[in-house]
């Protein structure tokens, strides 16, 4: 398979980019507090295959959770920090990588400028032997950037992250780093990494579609943004981000190498998505998800929308609250999961919150709305 010739990064014992081989990633689904549960998925994924394994922290208990985990794996672990940046001083030295979200740095200290927050992570990066992920997602752009656009368009405001962001880190002088753009739809996630590639060919690409929702569907969506991309020579790491129960997380990892070696055999499915019918996303269930029967919920609505499979609807079902409200916020019918209430969208207008017992039917009745609407 040819490579775009980037420059070669270390993750821990790994090394990603130019012509190594194209690592696959995954991401724990466990609580990360739950230290044993946690030890036991990263040592699934490892022998499954995962190159780098990511965990979520959000606050100090999930950090010192995580120096245990530690000690009882050598897997190459990647920490993935939300809204608080400075997490990353506590969990920088238990890991080989640290991903922000570039979207997610306006939230805390505001008087403070993203360059000053990203130049504390640098330092806590250098000072610990960590790599960078500069993990860019369609849902969280950066305010500031999306407002610059015509139309508030996502793709050129996810790039135009991308590019300041890597300015930046080589001003600074930190080449270590890995970058991301990542989006629901597959075909932005072609075009967003394919002018990034052109722009910056010398940074390694994380390549993934995010929130690709159940399998089939959501290999499908991915495997759509896969080939011509990988195709073209442009990716480093991928992750294939489905919508699985927590024991089933290494069917990531299987479709990755599923994809990855028709690709390299030159056996191209070329799948295509119909944009006049039904589009299910859903996130990949992860450490953040409160109440796993977020899961169960997203193959419910599947089923429950199997009689409007030809409509051109959008229906967003997230597992958390951390990324919720935003990601579901293009969708025509939104729902964001809590642990004990699954909050309803219509497009960005809240409709209300519902016991996981209460939603299906007013899914139902939101679904019917639309469609009697668009006749």
């Amino acid at each position: 398979m040819a490579r775009n010739l980037t420059r070669t990064i270390d993750i821990g014992n790994l090394k990603i980019g130019s012509d190594t081989a194209i690592v696959i990633q995954s991401m724990c689904a466990t609580p990360t507090r739950d230290i044993d549960a946690t030890v036991g998925q990263v040592v699934q994924l490892h022998h499954a295959g995962a190159g780098i394994i990511r965990i979520a922290v959000d606050n100090n208990r999930d950090a010192v959770a995580l120096k245990e985990i530690r000690q009882q794996t050598d897997a190459c672990l990647s920490v993935d920090l939300q809204e608080n940046y400075r997490v990353a001083v506590n969990v920088a030295p238990w890991v080989d990588k640290i991903r922000y979200n570039p979207g997610h740095l306006h939230h805390h200290e505001r008087r403070k400028t993203w360059q000053q927050k990203v130049r504390f992570l640098v330092d806590v990066a250098r000072d610990h032997d960590c790599a960078l992920r500069v993990g860019i997602n369609c849902g969280s752009v950066d305010p500031r950037l999306l407002e610059q656009q015509p139309q508030q368009d996502t793709p050129a405001a996810m790039l135009q992250s991308a590019l300041e962001h890597c300015s930046f880190l080589d001003d600074i002088g930190f080449e270590r780093y890995v970058v991301s753009l990542k989006d629901s739809d597959p075909y932005r996630v072609i075009t967003a990494n394919q002018h990034f590639a052109a722009a910056r060919p010398d940074v390694p690409l994380h390549l993934g579609v995010t929130e690709a929702g159940m399998p089939p569907d959501g290999i499908t969506k991915t495997r759509i943004a896969f080939e011509p991309l990988l195709g073209a020579g442009i990716g480093d790491t991928i992750r294939v981000s489905l919508t699985l129960p927590f024991e089933k997380k290494c069917n990531e990892i299987e479709a990755g190498r599923m994809i990855l070696d028709d690709i390299a055999a030159g056996r191209m499915l070329n799948p295509v998505l119909n944009p006049m019918r039904l589009n299910i996303i859903s996130c990949p269930s992860c450490s953040r998800v409160e109440n796993e029967a977020f899961i169960e919920l997203a193959s419910d609505v599947k089923s429950l929308a199997g009689y409007a499979r030809d409509q051109a609807i959008t229906i967003a079902v997230m597992g958390c609250r951390v990324n919720g409200p935003g990601e579901t916020n293009s969708a025509d019918i939104g729902l964001w999961c809590g642990p004990k209430k699954v909050n309803l969208k219509r497009g960005e207008v809240d409709v209300g919150a519902f016991s996981y017992n209460e939603i299906l039917p007013q899914v139902r009745i939101e679904l019917d709305r639309l469609i009697a609407k668009k006749r």
